[in-house]
């Protein structure tokens, strides 16, 4: 990585500057999916800073990175560009690329900014050689927004679960579902299917075992190719923290906050409560204790 300045955060794309929860999140995604790409020529669409591409790199044969925004792509090629890796300035619903071109597509985050998702699937089929296959990520509409109340500005169209398994079947014979949501460490774990290995305490005081843990995600991540023969190898469940252990440290830094307050608090409530007493008390009498 050369010493390039960082590109502005405007909330619209994840720049690697940032910390704890967004990265955690977005890093997670890049890792999972390098772990299947080696020696595969691979297009990260919709690449945005390009640290994603670069990461993609250090395994695949050979990867571009496309993406509609020309300071991300100016950036990007200064910032990362080498013999393995480069970067095009495009529109992922019309790929300036031949049919055939890619063992793999990457693209991570990028159908809730589009209206035209049918169109953009159909180019990644596209490009995709007969035995490639896509890993594509999405927020789930139900815990990303409903649930929250969260309004992305730049979210033009966010699906639910059901919708986006309807718009992969479209495009794709085969297709595995994940699910990813942030606890002390991104999380990311297959919707059907995998080992028993999770438990969960309910509410009644039960340790209940299952085989994949029982929170709603709040991104689906997709892989999906032309036959089931064609799926990546990826794994079941996935975990991504730092050695730093950021989230962690920062809930437990606020937590000792609120501790704190809590104890100024209750000091000033004590003090408040004693200076009332005082007054309560009559005039000659504060006058004695004052003297």
């Amino acid at each position: 990585m050369s010493d390039q300045p960082e590109l502005d955060f405007t909330g619209e794309r994840f720049t690697p500057e940032c910390v704890r929860e967004m990265a955690y999140e977005h890093w997670h995604r890049y890792a999972w999916a390098a772990e299947v790409v080696a020696g595969l020529e691979v297009l990260d669409a919709a690449c945005g800073e390009g640290y994603g591409s670069r990461l993609l790199s250090a395994r695949a044969a050979r990867v571009r990175g496309i993406d509609v925004s020309e300071v991300a792509v100016d950036h990007a090629r200064q910032r990362y560009a080498g013999e393995r890796l480069g970067f095009d300035c495009g529109d992922a619903t019309e790929l300036p690329y031949d049919t055939d071109s890619f063992d793999a597509v990457v693209s991570f985050e990028t159908l809730e900014h589009l209206a035209e998702q049918d169109r953009l699937l159909a180019e990644f089929r596209r490009v995709l050689r007969p035995g490639g296959f896509l890993l594509i990520s999405s927020p789930d509409r139900k815990t990303y927004s409903d649930e929250t109340g969260y309004d992305n500005p730049y979210h033009v169209r966010e699906l639910y679960r059901d919708e986006f398994e309807q718009l992969l079947g479209r495009h794709f014979p085969a297709w595995r579902l994940w699910g990813q949501k942030l606890m002390f460490v991104s999380a990311l774990w297959q919707l059907s299917g995998g080992d028993r290995a999770q438990w969960l305490l309910d509410d009644e005081g039960h340790v209940q075992a299952g085989d994949r843990p029982a929170y709603p995600p709040l991104y689906l991540l997709a892989a999906a190719a032309a036959s089931e023969q064609c799926l990546p190898d990826l794994p079941a469940h996935s975990l991504y923290g730092d050695r730093a252990e950021s989230v962690y440290a920062h809930y437990n830094e606020e937590v000792a906050k609120h501790i704190r307050a809590g104890h100024l608090l209750a000091e000033r409530d004590a003090e408040i409560e004693r200076l009332r007493r005082q007054l309560d008390q009559p005039w000659w009498r504060r006058l004695i204790q004052g003297s």
